[in-house]
């Protein structure tokens, strides 16, 4: 009994040296890898960039302040205005102006008309119109249906366009005349014109 007792007792100390000896063997690499990440040497460095768009944008009503009209105009007459072409944006623009000119009264007074335009006076910019000396005429010819025009609206920069750098302006003189040798058939006649200008920016738009 003593004997089957002893042999007993060693197998359950074997089995614990066992299983002691089995844990160690399963903790050695977890303990290594531990050891192992510790004793890396690290660095990092990182760097933030902000990124904000520009703006072009026409000043709307410095653009609406040009006014040609008029209801009595005679052959021989001419109406003269301003206007200031600002940029309110935030980079360099481009900018050309194209007309549109009705006739729903069939009697063609856009036909007969011609139109002007100026820079600034040289002898008198304070007033800026009133002597139309500009040094550079940006277009003179007939109204039309749409032919009174300067520069190209199409994208890219194209002949005649105008640039602006951000919050630069500069005033164009606008003249409409109706010719001295305007025929009678023109009386009463009426034509509505609208002047649009279209910018765009001049920065990857060679």
């Amino acid at each position: 009994m003593d004997q089957l007792e002893d042999r007993s007792r060693r197998r359950r100390r074997r089995r614990r040296l066992l299983a002691l000896l089995i844990f160690g063997v399963l903790l050695v690499p977890t303990i290594g890898t531990t050891a192992l990440s510790i004793a890396l040497f690290t660095d990092s460095e990182s760097s933030s960039s902000s990124f904000t768009t520009g703006t072009i944008i026409l000043d709307d009503v410095k653009i609406d302040a040009l006014v040609l009209t008029t209801s009595a105009l005679m052959p021989g007459d001419n109406v003269t205005d301003d206007v200031v072409v600002e940029n309110d944006g935030t980079a360099q623009l481009r900018y050309a102006m194209s007309t549109s000119s009705t006739n729903s009264d069939s009697k063609a007074l856009r036909d007969a008309l011609t139109l002007t335009v100026k820079t600034i006076d040289v002898t008198s910019p304070a007033s800026p119109c009133n002597d139309f000396d500009g040094s550079s005429t940006l277009y003179s010819g007939v109204l039309g249906a749409s032919t009174a025009a300067f520069g190209d609206p199409t994208a890219g920069g194209q002949t005649g366009d105008r640039t602006l750098a951000a919050g630069a302006n500069e005033t164009l003189c606008f003249r409409i005349s109706l010719p001295s040798s305007t025929g009678n058939g023109a009386q009463g006649a009426t034509t509505t014109t609208t002047f649009t200008f279209d910018a765009e920016q001049t920065s990857s738009n060679p």
